[in-house]
């Protein structure tokens, strides 16, 4: 962090990790960018109001300070948008451009009796002043509530200075009264009512600052769930991710649904005996490169992987986000595991590594989907005969010698949920399955 956040200590920083920093860094640096864009909106304001609105000074003023003031501080925004753009403004600008605000503010009120041939004490009833609660706002935008409350002090310390001013000039002990009429309808001074303003000010300032502090913890509170949340997609499936994130109760073990869905699990043939003269890492290089052809396959078909276990993979078509094509999609997905297959053979091919079988098995059926294991240490997972008949289909395939089979029943619910056949070999009729009771009239895909 580079100094934004005065509200959080050390030992508050030290318990976020780095990544969750540089994203409360990041809303930080966006927040100043559009600060600086409303301040460019408040200066075009301010400009377009003084030119079209009449003037009741003389042409000929000695001081005419408003166009002055608002270039002055355009230049100043705009240096200071640069520097929000270039990800630079650290607490020492942020400081300035607070004082620059409020002073340039100060100054400007400050020149009103000149301006308009006025007692000192004139430029104490300018409505101008309040415009510091805007510079206040803004300052909150940042979620910085140190800021917020030192621009307060700020502009209690330069409206307490140009009281003084307007005291210690000539005549200036003379101006103070006690009348309240006479405060309204004169350039009188009711010390009272100046002090009304400052502890107005102080007041506001507080109590924003300790509005933006709380906000500010429910940001950090919410860009931590975030990184966390993004983290969770990366070991559980988007779907899955999104279910644990959202629900409105922590999920408990033994809690579920059922649903029907389809089971596609999918094995490397020759992965052990090669992965057993390798060194790990490769091994690992090796994995990381099948995986990286399965899972987009999955994905774009919307399967969600539940399990990897080593070179095998299970996954669920229908069953974390119920869909009305799980079956043809599961079928779909498996032709095109096939296709990307053969491609990554043919890659190690050229390259001169041995490529590697593979067996998919697809099924499917109703399954339960949730959480088991113990309260501290949960898998969110889907079970059911269909999935294991799914993983004795593919290991199935060595006997038939094929590369995916699924059962007939399986294929005709994906005919009817708009899946092309075209693929699909002859009934494979009344097969043992190991691990099966009844014998399954089974197809293959090519």
């Amino acid at each position: 962090m580079r100094g934004h956040d005065l509200a959080m200590t050390s030992r508050e920083l030290s318990k976020l990790p780095a990544r969750v920093l540089a994203k409360i860094e990041e809303q930080r640096d966006r927040s100043e960018i559009f600060i600086g864009w409303v301040q460019s909106a408040v200066i075009a304001l301010f400009a377009a109001l003084y030119f079209a609105a009449p003037k009741t000074f003389m042409a000929d003023a000695p001081l005419q300070p408003v166009p002055w003031a608002l270039a002055i501080y355009a230049i100043f925004t705009a240096l200071r948008l640069a520097l929000a753009y270039a990800k630079r403004l650290g607490p020492v600008m942020l400081s300035i451009s607070v004082m620059v605000d409020v002073t340039l503010l100060m100054v400007l009120i400050w020149s009103f009796h000149i301006q308009y041939g006025q007692p000192a004490a004139f430029y104490l009833k300018a409505p101008t002043l309040l415009y510091i609660f805007i510079f206040i706002a803004l300052r909150t935008l940042s979620f910085s509530p140190g800021y917020v409350l030192f621009t307060g002090i700020a502009a209690a310390t330069g409206w307490l200075a140009l009281l003084a001013i307007a005291i210690s000039g000539p005549e200036g002990m003379d101006m103070i009264t006690r009348d309240y009429v006479a405060y309204m309808t004169s350039s009188r001074i009711l010390v009272g009512a100046e002090i009304d303003k400052v502890i107005s000010i102080l007041l506001v300032s507080m109590v924003l600052s300790m509005a933006v502090a709380r906000a500010n913890k429910l940001l950090h509170s919410a860009v931590t769930e975030e990184t966390a949340a993004g983290d969770l997609s990366r070991f559980f499936e988007a779907a899955v991710a999104r279910e644990i994130v959202s629900a409105e109760d922590a999920l408990k073990p033994g809690e579920g649904r059922q649903v029907e869905a389809a089971a596609l699990f999918i094995d490397l043939r020759g992965f052990t005996t090669q992965a057993s003269t390798m060194q790990a890492r490769d091994v690992m290089a090796l994995l990381n490169e099948y995986h990286s052809i399965v899972v987009p396959v999955v994905q774009r078909n919307g399967g969600s992987v539940s399990t990897y276990l080593g070179d095998g993979v299970l996954v669920t078509f229908g069953a974390v986000s119920q869909n009305p094509t799980f079956a043809a999609d599961a079928l779909r997905a498996a032709e095109q595991l096939l296709d990307s297959y053969d491609r990554w053979a043919d890659q190690r091919r050229a390259g001169g590594f041995s490529p590697l079988g593979i067996g998919i098995g697809v099924n499917h059926g109703t399954v339960a989907v949730g959480a088991i294991g113990y309260a501290s240490r949960l898998e969110f997972t889907v079970i059911g005969d269909s999935v294991n008949t799914a993983a004795k289909l593919q290991n199935h395939t060595k006997v038939e010698q094929a590369r995916v089979l699924t059962t007939v029943a399986t294929r005709d619910l994906a005919v009817r949920q708009g899946y092309d056949a075209t693929r699909c070999g002859e009934t494979l009729s009344g097969r043992v399955i190991a691990g099966v009771a009844q014998p399954m009239d089974l197809v293959e895909i090519r």
